[in-house]
């Protein structure tokens, strides 16, 4: 109880964090204050006291959108984002509410010139600086995921975010016990490596079991940790990281770490976002497939050893666990693949990435391209990655010849053929794979391409010879 001290009373205020997404990823808006006001030349949300007792924080927030930044917001497209505790370096409290919006009408502009010089569109994950350490803490525990912060600054700190004076702290929500966090040993590990860490975001894909995790640094930066299902996994992406994937360049993610006992790595970010399901012109799909043929014919350039014929041994197995979701007449046709596959000519050996498709290729705002995943990466022939490329270029042969120009060749006949064996066997792969672990897609996506494959309609190479040069 209070003990007949004077209750503790604090100012509310609303922050809009109204957000668009874009190829390169999401985006807000913010504005730089300017002018007689509190932390003049920061950048900042807009954002505003409420006017009193009879306006509620949405209405609050709806006005001061349109007096700062003209946007017209509807009450029905405000989403409650992030509440922040704050404490200032002169040592006033206040409570801040964050509010997402993505659907608005108007063109934001600046509202009050009197207290705002400039208004941008900045990348969640590229804030500009300097920023209000305030408003910082409340994007960052945003785009966390966290619902909660507490950003109680020392009598010292600047009123800007700075590395030094990190005073963000999350607690955890009781709807979310593991807050999208790695394990103990896992986050231990990953800051000995980067420093502390100041927020997690859980981005592994729902149908695997190893996980992945983004990590804010504290001082700035972003990396990835990843924690493999198995060890053979993690070895196959170590390795990769430690032998081909360097002359990639800015076009692959960086090994920073590795604990083989954890089975966890944990490496750089690069731009981007994944390209499957991304809305694209003809044209663009055009060049893209250009530049993933470029992609795979940097990672196909060293032979790692002679090639030992496609993997049949595992056919019957994978046969026997998707038996049952099979067309008729599918086991028969996978089975005299298998018979005839080492009647071709030997291929070569190379290095090749093992899952090439466009959940696992990156297309940053300026349409630059990187591969990210390499936990399937081994020696084998070039033609084991155009298999979960097929499906994505099928009754498009522009994308096929557009790939075919970025990679440098056509395929030889003897390729042609390897491809349609290694197609088939990955199909029935993944089939029994999606039966087991309950994803319908994948069972879909391998019934289909036995389709394609028996009516022989996967794209042949082109009649006339394919020239390098952008299309």
């Amino acid at each position: 109880m209070s003990g007949g001290r004077q209750r503790h009373r604090e100012p509310v205020d609303v922050h809009l964090i109204a957000r668009r997404d874009t190829a390169a990823g999401p985006e807000i808006l913010l504005s730089r204050r300017a002018g007689e006001v509190y932390a003049a030349g920061l950048w900042h949300l807009p954002s505003g006291h409420l006017d009193g007792p009879h306006e509620d924080v949405v209405d609050a927030l709806i006005r001061e959108a349109a007096e700062e930044t003209g946007l017209v917001i509807d009450r029905a497209e405000v989403r409650f984002a992030v509440v922040v505790h704050h404490r200032g370096p002169g040592g006033r409290t206040r409570t801040g509410l964050f509010f997402e919006v993505r659907a608005w009408r108007g063109t934001p502009g600046i509202g009050e010139p009197a207290v705002c010089d400039a208004m941008g569109w900045y990348g969640l994950d590229e804030l500009p600086s300097p920023m209000v350490a305030y408003c910082r803490a409340g994007l960052d525990a945003y785009r966390n995921g966290r619902p909660m912060a507490v950003h109680f600054q020392e009598p010292d700190d600047p009123i800007a975010c700075t590395p030094d004076a990190d005073r963000l702290y999350c607690p955890p929500a009781v709807t979310d016990p593991a807050s999208g966090q790695p394990p103990p040993e896992a986050r231990e590990f990953a800051e000995r490596a980067v420093g502390r860490v100041a927020g997690w975001t859980d981005v592994s894909w729902a149908r695997r079991d190893r996980r992945v995790w983004r990590a804010h640094g504290a001082a700035g930066g972003v990396w990835f940790v990843k924690t493999h299902r198995s060890e053979r996994f993690h070895e196959r992406e170590v390795r990769a990281y430690r032998t081909w994937v360097p002359a990639l360049g800015a076009a692959a993610p960086r090994l920073v770490a590795t604990d083989a006992a954890l089975r966890t790595v944990v490496v750089t970010a690069v731009p981007g976002r994944p390209l499957h399901g991304v809305p694209l012109s003809a044209a663009e799909e055009r060049r893209v497939f250009h530049g993933i043929g470029a992609l795979a014919r940097s990672i196909h350039r060293s032979a790692a050893r002679p090639d030992r014929g496609p993997a049949v041994d595992k056919a019957e197995r994978h046969l026997a666990g998707a038996r049952d979701h099979l067309a008729p007449g599918d086991t028969e046709f996978v089975r005299s693949l298998v018979e005839r596959a080492g009647e071709p000519a030997p291929l070569e050996c190379v290095h090749t990435h093992g899952d090439l498709q466009l959940r696992n290729i990156l297309r940053a705002g300026d349409g630059t391209l990187a591969v990210i995943d390499f936990e399937r990466s081994e020696p084998g022939p070039a033609v084991r990655d155009l298999v979960r490329l097929c499906d994505a270029w099928t009754g498009r042969p522009d994308l096929y010849e557009a790939f075919l120009a970025g990679y440098g060749r056509a395929l030889t006949p003897c390729e042609q053929e390897r491809l349609v064996v290694e197609a088939a066997l990955d199909s029935v792969s993944g089939i029994r794979f999606g039966i087991a672990h309950g994803d319908p897609e994948l069972v879909e996506r391998g019934r289909r391409t036995l389709a394609r494959l028996r009516a022989q309609t996967l794209i042949p190479v082109p009649a006339v010879p394919v020239r390098g040069g952008t299309p």
